[in-house]
């Protein structure tokens, strides 16, 4: 339903109309949704370079359905585990609520929200890319001059300034 309506609205209004990239944005979540994460991808960004194009790059800050295809990139990059852009589309996201509805909409406390959980998942995984290396030296067994281990002492002495101890 979504590709036909698209197709009217590209018809009607033209492929750069407001309206016409709204459906652009909510087809990019139906994909998402089905797990044509690819293809999700493809129509989130089209939907927002169309945003930036129809309204100038400032103002799309200040549109809730193109902050809603911000906050939908952001899920479907951390869907796909690049953290790093999620947190960077999350922001914008976050920005852009607390403009519009400022710090207590729920949309912002909601974005909030989100952030710290993606922070908290992103804190994990380098505390875990840390422990990953320190827990193979604390499974050897070391004897003084082997090479390659770490003595019990010095083993201490990595995972306490590492916090791990």
């Amino acid at each position: 339903m979504y590709q036909r309506a698209l197709q009217g609205k590209e018809k009607a209004l033209g492929v750069e109309h407001t309206s016409t990239l709204d459906t652009v944005s909510n087809l990019g979540g139906l994909y998402g949704y089905q797990g044509k994460l690819g293809e999700a991808e493809k129509m989130y960004q089209r939907a927002l370079q169309g945003y930036e194009k129809a309204l100038g790059a400032d103002n799309v800050t200040t549109y809730i359905p193109a902050l809603n295809t911000i906050w939908g990139l952001g899920s479907l990059f951390e869907r796909q585990a690049d953290l790093a852009k999620a947190r960077i589309m999350y922001s914008k996201a976050l920005v852009g609520y607390e403009k519009v509805g400022g710090p207590d909409h729920l949309r912002s406390r909601s974005s909030r929200d989100n952030l710290r959980a993606l922070d908290t998942v992103i804190e994990n995984k380098a505390l875990i890319d840390v422990r990953e290396p320190v827990n193979k030296f604390q499974g050897e067994t070391s004897h003084p001059g082997a090479k390659g281990t770490l003595s019990k002492s010095k083993r201490h002495k990595l995972l306490k300034k590492l916090c791990l101890r």
